[in-house]
């Protein structure tokens, strides 16, 4: 509020300075006292949206007053991923698509580094993080989250033709690593003091195993179940142990009042048989959990 006050008081006077000299009869003079009023009174809109925001101004309002809905996500089958024709679909794109019509507003994708997408969802570059995202503490401590609406866990891939060798986690000691950076992928590697390299998408890190530059990865059961093994994009690897389990949960703003309008959304999208249709779509009927 000081510092409001402060910016109104300069611009004032500032007006008041340019009237006594005579501002009026110089173009360059007028245009000058114009540019510090408008830098005065933006100022102070930029002070009050800022107490706006801090007062728990509608995020809800926000998303329907720009028309659009941004997902923050990455390239992850049977999730997020693209068609022939470079559209985004997935279990989780297609529900993205039918939450911004529920909403009434447009969707837009955004592939983003998942290492920052916290930071990226409070920067307002994106609306929502939405992509098979694992709730644990990080994503509880800086966002609101919905309610579960998936099941899931951390598996171990390697090659099949060594998969019997490597059963256990003890097993594991000795293989080199590849995970996405900050996924629950690297967290559980964390836990078990186990070192890998760092990969932007969980795609990139089965690449990196298929090419033989690491002897194994850990991913999400969800995307192993549709990329690996007989028939898949992935053949010669395969799934061993699963290091735990978790639940998927959509991310917004902390304090967002579209958490609510979520859970709302997708209840009545159950109850419709459009979640269930979705999820056989895609395959991932078995870890939808029942609302």
């Amino acid at each position: 509020m000081m510092k409001k006050m402060l910016s109104l008081a300069l611009a004032l006077l500032l007006c008041l300075s340019l009237a006594a000299c005579g501002g009026t009869g110089n173009g360059t003079d007028n245009t000058a006292g114009n540019n510090q009023n408008t830098a005065g009174q933006n100022d102070s809109q930029n002070t009050d949206a800022s107490d706006g925001e801090e007062a728990g101004e509608s995020d809800l309002q926000y998303i329907k007053d720009k028309g659009t809905l941004v997902v923050g996500m990455t390239n992850f089958a049977p999730m997020d991923y693209k068609d022939e024709n470079g559209e985004w679909i997935g279990f989780d794109a297609d529900m993205a698509k039918a939450f911004a019509e529920y909403l009434g507003v447009e969707v837009e994708f955004l592939e983003i580094n998942w290492s920052n997408k916290l930071m990226e969802l409070d920067a307002k570059g994106i609306d929502v993080i939405w992509n098979g995202m694992t709730i644990n503490d990080e994503v509880k401590n800086g966002a609101s989250v919905s309610e579960p609406y998936c099941l899931n866990g951390q598996v171990v891939v390697i090659p099949a033709d060594k998969a019997e060798d490597y059963q256990t986690v003890e097993s594991l000691e000795g293989l080199s690593f590849a995970a996405e950076d900050g996924s629950a992928g690297a967290e559980q590697l964390d836990l078990l003091g186990i070192s890998y390299i760092a990969k932007t998408t969980q795609a990139d890190a089965l690449m990196e195993v298929a090419a033989g530059a690491s002897d194994a990865c850990v991913i999400d059961l969800l995307m192993a179940g549709a990329m690996i093994d007989e028939g898949t994009s992935y053949p010669d690897l395969t799934y061993t142990v699963q290091l735990n389990s978790e639940e998927y949960g959509v991310a917004f703003r902390t304090g967002s009042d579209l958490v609510d309008e979520f859970n709302t959304f997708w209840k009545e999208a159950y109850d419709a048989g459009t979640v269930m249709e979705t999820a056989t779509t895609y395959g991932v009927q078995e870890s939808v959990i029942e609302k």
